[in-house]
């Protein structure tokens, strides 16, 4: 093969789908490719005119039009265009324009049915549109699929569940009848809603504590009770529990934290299951785990601040062990919530009991379990609609500014927005909460906009959680037949765009600092997690995980049939490339943040990174035809 064809191969063999076929196909290629020069702002393809050609751009930039005129797409060294038309009638669907002085190669109709023969992958790209994007995602995830296992999956059978009348003989029987190696302990009532459901038949029961064999041999048996000792007398009141919705990781936290090897699982107040510690050790053995077990075994908040080089250790860890972004964004906001539960509890310890029941409510990426290395603080009290302000509020006063110190001294900078416990906003009563919610949504306006992006993204960290639960509820109930609150949400999530310019694939910041890089949070992640917000508002979904939301929203005809998969795929790639170069700040001892060079970044990442870009940005044109504003507030 002479120089010229070999310059030819190589160069087709570094970018997909050309990356993936074997030599023989590459070679076939090579000896039939024509090569064409077209200058700055000439045709290559005119719609309509015959095409039996797939184009590949060796250098140079190109842009591709609908046959209405409108920009479809933006393409540079190494991408194609053309395919559609070979696969249809063979007449340019898509006309095309150099944006560059640009090379192409046209490669013939017969050498691309081949093509499309011979090799899967190759047909899968120009069939499906199954590009860079889904291949470097999956890629991602393929290994990693135990970090994000759901612990309802480990939930093989139905716990044995007995009443606290029962005898411990009986129990004990029911337990070696069952196989099992722990049994639930129910009781009539529901004097705690927290652990409250109802059977069948509708009848409410309360689950007041679990047995397991250990309890057996150390509080029946060693004690000397009696056979007919009723479960009741025996169970411990400190019951451990974990949704069916968390992690493997994140149960194994809990067992770490809690030093209980058996953990009911349950579906809101619902048992649906217990898991033993032999389930699931095998899912995790990331050193990361422990530093949760460190978290709590600190006595003071000067020690939790000397773990922050800790936490940035174990990141770095993750992700040269190739954790996807869902594992990092789990972990790390599981390492922030156990910071702030044990903050709670030095608050607790210093300040006595509350005065009135509360729960403390994150928002933002930590309740989403989306965190990365570089965060603020997003939080809010809940109270009992008991409080008082004027009895109780210096109290709960206190305990947010201990919290909120204690975590901007481990990392965690203060809200610039001032969304924290500490603004007397944000920390009121559950009906107040209720009020602003309802608020919200019926009236929106540009602040109250802002306020829904924030705090519909919540999660309980400590305390009554129910509290979390009913406003969860009240946004499913409310927002999907709001239609002018989702028509303002929509347009609210368009005020950020994707850095896809008219000078070859990226728009640059100009901000001093960050000159001629990307910010990838603000031009990136964060107007693609606003975007699957409003679709999940829209379907009523519960779900604070942008994967979980987008799972739910498939479910739906939001969406045309494979485009929450694309967005899922860019989501994880634009994370991740977010995640790797705040590794490469931290390695090179940097302070992290959520920009990139676009020439520091490699050729096949910058590729699929503008390809996650254009899959947001079509997402983002679909909203407003998706939400209009109705006609009859119009004018209003």
């Amino acid at each position: 093969m002479d120089v010229e064809l070999l310059e030819i191969r190589q160069h087709m063999g570094q970018f997909p789908p050309f990356d993936g076929l074997s030599d023989e196909l590459l070679d076939a290629i090579a000896a039939r490719v024509e090569v064409s020069y077209f200058k700055t702002g000439s045709d290559i393809l005119e719609l309509g005119a015959p095409l039996d050609e797939l184009c590949y751009i060796r250098s140079g930039a190109v842009e591709v039009y609908r046959r209405q005129g409108e920009l479809y797409n933006r393409l540079a060294e190494g991408d194609i265009f053309g395919h559609f038309s070979l696969l249809r009638n063979h007449k340019v669907r898509f006309p095309a324009k150099a944006i560059e002085d640009t090379l192409i190669y046209f490669i013939p109709n017969d050498v691309f049915q081949r093509l499309c023969e011979e090799d899967d992958e190759f047909a899968d790209f120009v069939e499906l549109e199954r590009p860079r994007l889904e291949s470097a995602a999956e890629h991602q995830k393929k290994s990693n699929d135990m970090m994000v296992t759901r612990i309802r999956k480990l939930v093989t059978r139905y716990p044995v569940m007995v009443e606290s009348t029962t005898s411990v003989q009986q129990a004990a029987q029911q337990i070696s009848a069952a196989q099992a190696s722990a049994v639930l302990v129910i009781e009539e009532g529901s004097n705690h809603p927290r652990y409250s459901f109802q059977d069948s038949e509708g009848k409410t029961w309360q689950m007041c504590g679990i047995l397991t064999d250990s309890d057996f041999r150390t509080r029946v048996v060693a004690e000397g009770l009696a056979p007919s000792t009723p479960v009741g007398d025996v169970v411990s009141e400190r019951l451990i529990t974990v949704q069916s919705d968390a992690t493997v990781y994140e149960a194994m936290l809990v067992m770490l934290r809690s030093n209980v090897h058996h953990l009911p699982v349950l579906y809101r107040q619902r048992p649906v299951g217990v898991v033993h510690l032999s389930d699931i050790i095998r899912y995790e053995t990331h050193s990361g785990l422990y530093l949760v077990s460190n978290i709590f075994n600190q006595s003071s908040a000067q020690g939790l601040a000397r773990l922050l080089p800790v936490v940035r250790a174990a990141f770095v860890r993750m992700v040269q062990e190739g954790a996807n972004s869902q594992m990092v964004g789990s972990a790390l906001s599981t390492i922030g919530r156990s910071f702030t539960r044990r903050l709670l509890e030095l608050a607790e310890e210093s300040l006595g009991p509350p005065p009135v029941p509360y729960c403390f409510m994150v928002n933002g990426s930590m309740a989403r379990n989306e965190q990365s290395i570089v965060t603020d603080q997003d939080n809010a009290l809940i109270l009992s609609d008991d409080f008082d302000p004027d009895e109780h509020d210096a109290y709960f006063q206190a305990l947010a500014a201990f919290v909120s110190d204690g975590l901007a001294a481990c990392g965690y900078t203060y809200c610039k927005g001032d969304v924290m416990a500490t603004n007397r906003q944000w920390r009121q009563p559950l009906s107040v909460w209720k009020r602003y919610f309802q608020d919200w949504m019926a009236n929106p306006t540009p602040e109250r906009l802002l306020h829904s992006s924030i705090f519909f993204d919540l999660d309980s960290i400590y305390g009554e959680e129910h509290y979390v639960e009913a406003l969860q509820d009240l946004i499913a109930q409310t927002a999907p037949q709001s239609p002018l609150f989702l028509a303002a949400m929509a347009r609210n999530a368009l005020n950020r765009t994707p850095p896809l310019g008219f000078f070859r694939t990226f728009v640059m910041e100009k901000d001093g600092k960050h000159n001629n890089s990307i910010n990838l949070k603000r031009r990136g992640t964060a107007p693609m997690v606003d975007l699957i917000r409003v679709h999940a508002l829209a379907c009523g979904s519960k779900a604070q995980n942008s994967f979980q939301r987008l799972n739910d929203i498939s479910q739906t005809q939001l969406l045309a049939t494979g485009v929450s998969d694309k967005l899922s795929y860019a989501l994880e790639f634009l994370c991740m490339s977010r995640i790797r170069h705040q590794v490469i700040d931290l390695q090179e001892e940097r302070e992290p943040d959520n920009n990139i060079e676009p020439e520091n970044v490699e050729d096949s990442e910058r590729h699929t990174l503008k390809d996650a870009f254009q899959v947001l940005s079509h997402a983002q044109k679909f909203l407003k035809f998706r939400y209009p504003i109705p006609t009859q507030r119009q004018g209003r």
